[in-house]
């Protein structure tokens, strides 16, 4: 938890939002602009994969300074690697962290 605390806090630009919640706490809610997401330690058979848009002003601007705080690149994945303009009308880049979950930063192509 205090790893996936710091890579989102130091790197990504959240912040913890529930006034409780501290870096040894097995669930932690983090905020960012208009959009929260929770992290969890806890494992259950109940879990499965999903996707998190995280929609932006400029995707161009933090992806710089996301890979300025040392964001490491995922090599074989061009959106990992910095924005894209993609056929649906948004440009992306994706971030993995640490533990293998997938944000996507996207804004609306004009």
């Amino acid at each position: 938890m205090r790893a996936a605390i710091q890579f989102y806090t130091e790197v990504l630009d959240f912040r913890m939002t529930w006034p409780d919640d501290t870096t040894d706490s097995p669930v932690v809610d983090l905020g960012h602009e208009n959009m929260e997401l929770q992290i969890t330690t806890y494992e259950s058979d109940g879990l499965f994969g999903s996707v998190v848009y995280v929609y932006v002003q400029d995707v161009d601007v933090l992806f710089a300074k996301f890979v300025s705080r040392g964001l490491k690149v995922k090599t074989g994945s061009p959106v990992h690697q910095g924005p894209v303009d993609q056929t649906w009308g948004r440009r992306e880049f994706y971030v993995t962290d640490p533990d293998g979950n997938t944000l996507r930063y996207c804004q609306n192509i004009a």
